[in-house]
This record gives C-alpha cells, structure tokens and sequence, in this order.
C-alpha cells in the first residue's frame, strides 16, 4: 500500500468507535496515523494499513500541519489525561477533536484552555453506533470556530448524507455547542424509545398480540409518517427468535441501563427553566426498571388484572399510531425548546434546521420526521417553538383526540405510560392559558412572604399580603 510519510489526521482511542471512525477515515481517502493505550489494538490497525504510533510524542511527529487529533475514549478523567499529555506535544493552532459523549460544560472548559495554548479545541458529537462509525455517522461539531474550515472536509467527508445528498453534519457554535446539540440529540433518543416501549406494552398487555403481530404492526408503521430507525429495528427485534424457536425479546430481562447523557438533559432543563417532562419520564421509567427486585414484590401486596380490550382493535392500533407520531412530536419540540433556551444562556448561534439535517441520516433518531422539523425552521428561523408551526399545527391537531384516549385507556387499564402521560400533560400546560399558579404564588406568599404578582396591576410589580389579618 503507497503510504503518506505524514498523515492528515489522528486517532486517538482505539476502541470499537474509534477504530471504525478511523476505518471510515480511510476509505474515504485520507491517510489516518493511530494510537492506543493498547499496543494490541494499535497492531491490528497498523495490519490495515494505518500509519501506527507507539507513543503520543510519535503521534504528534506523524502529523501533517496544522495537526488534527481524534479523540475517542471515554468521557470524563481519560478525556482530560489525553489532552493535558498531549498539549505540550502541539504547537499553535493545532486541533483536539473530543468525539466522545463528553459533559458540554467539560468541552466548554477544555476549549478555553486548549485556547490558552493557542491550540485549537472541538467537541463532536457522534451518534450512529459501531455500524454508523464505519459507514457514517451523524456528527456535531462546536467549539473554536476557527477549527471548522479546517476539519470540515474529513467530517462532511465521512459523516451520513441526507436522502437528498446533504452531509448530516453542520456548525453547532461555540464552547460546549456541539456536545450540547448531543446531550438533546440523546434525550430525545430516550424520549423515543420509551414511547415506542410504551407502545408494545399496550399491544401485548391489552390486546395480546403475538410478538410476531406486533413485529407486522411496526413495520408497517415503518411506512408512514413514523419512518425511523428506532421503528425499523422494533420490527426487527421482535421478529427474532433464539434457535430454539422462543423469541429472544421475551428472554431479556427488563431492567434498563443508561449512560447518562439523558440524566444530564434532565438537569441541563431544570438549570434553563425548561420544562422536559417527557424526556424525564423517560429517564426515570430506566430507573424503576432498575430496581426489579422491589418491583417484583409490589406486584405481589398490589395485583392487578388489566381488563381484555373489547374495542374494535383495527381502529385502536390506528389511534395508537397516531398517538405515538403525537406524542414523538411533543418529545422534540421540548428538545428543541431546551437548545433555544442555552443558546441564549451561552451565547450559541445555532443553525436549527442545520441540526435537524445533521439528524437526519446517520444518528439513532434518524427519520423522516426530521426532514418536516428542518422545513419548518427553514420557513422560519426563528420560529419560537415547533407547535407553533402550521405543519406541525394540523398534525397535533391530527393526532391529539387519539393521544388522550390512548392514554386514558392505558391509564384505567393499570398500563403505566408515563412518557405519553408526560407528553399530554405538557401540551395542555402549554396551551392553558389560565394555570393554578395563581393560587400557588399565593400559598408561597402566604408561608415565605415571597410576593406576587396582580393581574390589575402592571407586570414586575410585586405585592404581599398579610393573609391572617
């Protein structure tokens, strides 16, 4: 193989993310130098043609200028081990590529101090997998703006195209922008997946359907408006069996793991004053999957008996698709009313219909569903929410009758869906313009003397009342 005596860029982590990514590099023309930890792992790459390295320092030499670094190993202390061994190793105006699922606040400060040294910094978000590492992944970048123009060619290079042939990458801002627009992209991904879970749960409990009618029923929903990944791979999933016939689903334990980037969206919403309700739920339904044992014992002291669906069960299933779309919508409008709200925190200038592309291909919630969220902000950059859109309008407007009775079906029936409960509670509270909170200023006042505003008197005046005289 015609090897280069300098490579345009590194790898740094050689794990499966990393070794795919680098492997994309490559095929698609670019000479890529590696290094691992693992001297292994650096050997098999070096067997593929990779230009090896045994050390950071041999790293650094295989480099051409301005050197870029590719950083894939876990988020956290391994993050900031590499960068601090390798800053002294670069000179300025070098860059560090972090494609790990780092904190946002994490990158924010890495990025002032890979500054500092005039190098510098950007945290990419990556989403698509093993499989999307190799044949291309969603990827968001952020952090020192002048990096862009740089490693643009390698990222649009190797990153997912949309239907229509655009790179599923773009320019997500400065500091922590690029991880954010990960941390919501991972969010709403939980969001998704519980209502889809939430969803089989009321086919097998309330109408018994067979693993193998519910796989039918996803699949063909995987040829409408709910066209997904997400959706596809449930089709698939519960079509599996193991080779002795039993389908593998029912042999999986239910008790959910998580990585954190969820929790962290949960908490970045409450630090904003954004109210990501149906992402939470969906956190916390992890957490009470966790604890299997005390479950198990609950249901002992309270058995219940969901009661058999005597609907026309065609008409139902059609409801449920439709509540499913409804409330998926709910799911990222909150997402993306979280990106709003830091973008004016931090200062960010994000491109919203540049993030729904960058969604699009390649990520987990990749679907067509992105393409009408893009639209929508290419209509109106500044749109203030996404049911403000007239898409997005008839849609809810579509869907919300088959929401609530979904719900409330599940609800009296002991089904717990606390996404889609979540979801229908968000979009009532946002559109009732008339809320108790009247009545709760008032019990604060009345406790901690913490005042009030009046409906006849002009807004930013504040009054207390002595309740008890």
């Amino acid at each position: 193989m015609n090897r280069k005596e300098k490579a345009d860029i590194a790898m740094a982590g050689l794990g499966v993310m990393g070794a795919n990514l680098a492997r994309n590099m490559k095929s698609r023309g670019f000479s890529v130098a590696v290094f691992d930890t693992d001297e292994k792992k650096t050997a098999a790459l070096a067997e593929e043609g990779f230009l090896p390295a045994e050390s950071l320092p041999e790293l650094a030499g295989l480099l051409e200028t301005p050197r870029k670094v590719f950083m894939m190993v876990p988020a956290g202390e391994p993050v900031d081990w590499l960068v601090s061994e390798l800053i002294p190793l670069l000179s300025p105006g070098d860059i560090l590529i972090d494609g790990g699922n780092s904190n946002f606040k994490d990158t924010d400060r890495r990025v002032t101090e890979a500054e500092k040294a005039g190098l510098l910094y950007v945290g990419c978000g990556v989403s698509g997998g093993e499989k999307g590492a190799l044949t291309g992944p969603s990827m968001m970048p952020g952090g020192s703006k002048a990096a862009w123009p740089l490693i643009r060619p390698v990222l649009t290079a190797v990153c997912a195209k949309t239907p229509d042939g655009f790179p599923c990458c773009s320019w997500m801002g400065e500091g922590g922008a690029g991880h954010f627009v990960k941390m919501v992209h991972n969010g709403i991904e939980y969001g998704d997946i519980q209502l889809i879970c939430e969803s089989y749960d009321i086919l097998r409990k309330a109408l018994h359907l067979s693993n193998e009618e519910m796989s039918g029923i996803f699949s063909g929903w995987n040829r409408t408006g709910l066209e997904s990944y997400l959706i596809e791979i449930t089709g698939k999933i519960l079509a599996h069996k193991e080779p002795d016939g039993i389908y593998t689903v029912d042999r999986i334990l239910d008790r959910a793991g998580q990585k954190g980037t969820g929790k962290w969206a949960g908490m970045t919403a409450l630090e904003e004053d954004v109210s990501l309700n149906l992402i939470t739920e969906a956190v916390s339904a992890r957490f009470l999957s966790a604890r299997k044992k005390e479950r198990e014992a609950l249901s002992g002291l309270y058995p219940k008996k969901i009661p058999p669906f005597e609907g026309d069960r065609k008409a139902f299933i059609e409801k449920l698709q439709k509540a499913l779309y409804t409330a998926k919508l709910f799911s990222y409008a909150q997402g993306f009313d979280l990106l709003r709200a830091a973008s004016a925190h931090y200062g960010w200038q994000p491109d919203y219909a540049g993030i729904a592309r960058s969604w699009e291909g390649g990520c987990i919630i990749r679907s067509v569903f992105l393409s009408e969220i893009r639209k929508a902000y290419e209509k109106d950059p500044a749109l203030p929410g996404l049911l403000c859109d007239g898409y997005f309008r008839q849609k809810t407007a579509d869907g919300l009758a088959s929401l609530r009775e979904v719900t409330s079906y599940a609800v009296l029936a002991g089904i717990p869906v606390p996404a889609f409960s979540a979801g229908l509670a968000w979009f009532d509270g946002s559109t009732d313009a008339g809320l108790p909170a009247n009545l709760l200023q008032a019990m604060r006042d009345f406790f901690g003397a913490h005042t009030y505003e009046r409906t006849d008197r002009p807004e930013g005046m504040f009054f207390h009342t002595d309740w008890q005289a």
